[in-house]
């Protein structure tokens, strides 16, 4: 027998069919828990004790006065976003043969290399195609990526040269070539720099990063870093394997001991084999990881100076705000395809440069194709339109939008379609997990890098708590 009965907004109550439907994350904290909203990436940190008397309270309240404006921010932000960045591969080519690379080895050994009129003529296509999208006065992102961008060296010199004024330029290498010319131009053009290294020992560091005779790169890299380490853009990426998962603490004393200020501690992705061979456990990962955003903490409170995770920053950032994240892997529909895409060295233009070893996901030709056209092909679509709702079991999960289910790429390698979960699902739920436990001990600014208050719009904290009952 059904019942119709009347309710007031008043008398709402959570997970009953009339209010919205709430979940609890317990986050490893004695004394509270969070309630999230997953479809809002709204949340609320509660005492347990007082969990019962929050969702039937003002709790509720609270979330269904703000949850259009909610709402509408996590609209804009999966949907509503243009592109404002590229990663640019001059070069398929590679000076080294790493064991988890993301690129086909026959493409990083006899791939091509654009000429400095190639690269040119490229980033001309690219500028008019931003002057029609950008707000005025603005400028894209342009990211020299590889391979190895610094095989083509002269090209990618001649492009910054000459469009300086158009791009914010970036570069990701793998140090070798950084040479005192080459540090000195890129400082001079405030190019933004990144370098790799994967340990704080040349035993581990060179088992996975090699040139192609088998010989690593640890003294090089180590130099360059002793050079770069107080160069306001620059940044470090550790690529964690099987490898030097273990070493993830000492790596932060490595870093914090040279000035480092920035860097990341990316899982290594298993779109080839060699990744996918080189995946450590979720467990291992996020236990060290973990661990060693505890010792950057401690640091921190030793000398007063920080090391950023940058890619835990932006889960810690987009949980407390979510326009505050500065990285767009970890939501869905990912940034690929939708913040920015990347360029072949054939000029081919793919989602993202996990997706360049994947022909299927090439959406055009740069030099033959219209960019617009391109970003609606059926290719990028499949990558633009992939949502968390659509995957279980993440459809179902608390944390969906704080996750995304990424990297699609990955996701496909692994499992065959792009509608599933991460292979990293258990990994990324600690990461969450830990960014609760420092927003609830108030530790934020000692994770997150400096002005993030004045960037980034908190849309809810809400501390419950109340006297359990008599």
């Amino acid at each position: 027998m059904n019942t119709a009965r009347e309710h007031s907004p008043s008398t709402l109550y959570a997970n009953t069919g009339y209010g919205p439907g709430l979940a609890v994350l317990d986050f490893g904290d004695p004394n509270r828990v969070a309630v999230v909203e997953p479809d809002l990436a709204w949340w609320a940190l509660v005492e347990r004790h007082a969990l019962g008397n929050a969702l039937a309270g003002e709790l509720i309240g609270d979330l269904r006065a703000r949850a259009d404006s909610f709402r509408e921010e996590m609209e804009h932000l999966r949907f509503g976003l243009k592109p404002s960045a590229v990663y640019f591969n001059p070069t398929d080519r590679c000076n080294f043969n790493c064991g988890y690379c993301y690129l086909p080895e026959e493409l990083r050994r006899n791939g091509k290399t654009m000429t400095p009129e190639e690269v040119c003529s490229a980033l001309e296509r690219l500028k008019s195609w931003f002057c029609g999208i950008m707000p005025p006065g603005s400028r894209p992102q342009l990211i020299f990526h590889g391979s190895e961008p610094l095989m083509a060296k002269e090209a990618v010199f001649a492009g910054m040269e000459r469009f300086r004024d158009d791009f914010t330029f970036g570069i990701q290498s793998n140090g070798m070539l950084l040479d005192d010319e080459a540090i000195a131009f890129l400082k001079d053009h405030g190019v933004g720099i990144g370098v790799s290294l994967d340990a704080p020992t040349a035993d581990v560091a060179n088992l996975t990063r090699r040139n192609w005779s088998g010989t690593g790169g640890f003294e090089r890299v180590s130099e360059v870093l002793e050079k770069l380490a107080s160069y306001p853009a620059f940044n470090v990426i550790t690529t964690v394997t099987r490898s030097n998962v273990h070493t993830l603490p000492a790596m932060v004393d490595f870093y914090h001991q040279r000035g480092i200020a920035t860097v990341m501690f990316n899982p290594v992705r298993c779109t080839q084999q060699g990744g996918r061979d080189l995946k450590p456990s979720d467990r291992v990962l996020a236990e060290r990881f973990c661990r060693a955003l505890d010792r950057a903490h401690e640091l921190y409170v030793e000398t007063g100076r920080k090391l950023i995770v940058a890619n835990f920053a932006n889960v810690l950032a987009g949980i407390i705000g979510p326009t505050g994240r500065r990285l767009m892997c970890d939501i869905s529909p990912c940034g690929g395809g939708r913040c920015f895409f990347a360029v072949s060295a054939q000029g081919d233009v793919f989602p993202c440069s996990e997706f360049i070893g994947f022909q299927e996901f090439k959406g055009g030709n740069l030099f033959r194709d219209d960019l617009s056209g391109i970003l609606e092909s059926a290719p990028f679509r499949a990558v633009t339109r992939r949502k968390v709702e659509e995957i279980v079991p993440c459809a179902g999960c608390a944390i969906r939008h704080f996750c995304g289910a990424p990297c699609p790429a990955e996701v496909k390698a692994v499992s065959g379609t792009l509608n599933a979960p991460s292979p990293y699902c258990g990994f990324y739920e600690e990461q969450v997990r830990y960014a609760f436990r420092v927003i609830a001990a108030q530790r934020e600014d000692a994770y997150l890098w400096d002005g993030w208050r004045d960037e980034t719009e908190e849309t809810f904290n809400c501390m419950v708590s109340k006297q359990p009952p008599a």
